[in-house]
Order: C-alpha cells, then structure tokens, then sequence
C-alpha cells in the first residue's frame, strides 16, 4: 500500500473522479527531473507506476517512491519551493494535478476542502513519523530500498475503498489517454 491511500480514503468518489479528470498523465525517462529543490512547482503529482528518487542537496538519496505514492504536496501547503529533488528512476509515469485547480476547487467547495485538508494533514504526519522512524534507525533507509508504508490502524477500515479509488482513477485515466 501507498500514501495515496491516505488521500484517497479521506476524499469521496466524486473527488478521486475529479483528480483523475483534472489531471494529466506525464511520462518521465530514466534521469527526468520531475521536482527541482528550491524550484516553484505547479503541480501536486501522484506516482501511477515506476520509481521516483528523492534527493536532497548534500545528503544524496534519501528515499525511493512508487506507484500511489504522492509529491509536491509540502510546497502546495505552504507555498514554499520544494525542500527535495524528485527524479525518475527507470521511468515512470505520474498524474500531475495543477495547484491552481486545486486551489479554486478548495475554494468553491467547502466540503471537498475539508477533506483534501485532512488528507493531506493525515500523510504529511505519517511521512514525518516514517523520517523520524529511519532516523533513529541504525539501519536507516538503504539506497534501493522503496519506503516501507506502514498504515495507521484508525486508517484501516478506509484502505479498501482507497484502494477501488485508486484502481477507478488508474481506469478512467487508461481511457481518457
């Protein structure tokens, strides 16, 4: 399972269907920047399949990133440019959401706003909780490994819908492209 399964089990069908019409599918090669560190992005981006790699400027490699796994979400909260580089490993391919339908969505519906929030809120917290977890580590975060997703059990009951979410959005995005 996926961080994209925190998203998607706090968002309603209706919003997993407006992401997946909103966005766009983007194809990244081998060696494709998708972020740049310290570079404005605008779009929040969802990992379809393959693997992402997050660099940060004089650490190197800090994680691995696959398929539901999202990015960009950091700098869609607070507006600041993104604190890593996210780069594509073998190629990949992503939905990239514009911020800025993000944004007027939040703003005309209240009820799709609470729930992107809290999303949001709910895997920032998890992701912060993982880092901390790595840290304290000896063994730490190995070089090729993909991030372990362990999920919060008062998430558990929504990781199915998440899941037919998720499998709805990858079927209505086969078709539109």
């Amino acid at each position: 399972m996926r961080k994209v399964l925190y998203i998607l089990g706090q968002l309603n069908d209706e919003d997993a269907e407006w992401l997946a019409r909103t966005g766009r599918i983007r194809t990244c090669k081998e060696g494709e920047v998708l972020i740049n560190e310290g570079v404005a992005t605008q779009d929040l981006y969802f990992v379809l399949d393959g693997e992402m790699g997050v660099q940060v400027k004089g650490a190197g490699e800090v994680a691995r990133l696959g398929r539901g796994e999202v990015v960009g979400e950091m700098s869609f909260v607070d507006s600041s440019p993104p604190s890593a580089t996210i780069l594509a490993h073998g190629g990949a391919r992503v939905l990239a959401v514009e911020k800025a339908a993000i944004d007027a969505r939040l703003r005309r519906d209240n009820g799709f706003a609470g729930r992107f929030y809290k999303a949001i809120a709910i895997f920032l917290a998890d992701r912060l909780r993982s880092t901390m977890g790595r840290m304290r580590s000896t063994e730490g975060l190995h070089r090729d490994q993909i991030m372990d997703d362990e999920l919060d059990e008062s998430i558990l009951d929504q990781i199915s819908l998440a899941g037919s979410r998720f499998e709805h959005m990858l079927s209505i995005l086969s078709k539109v492209n």
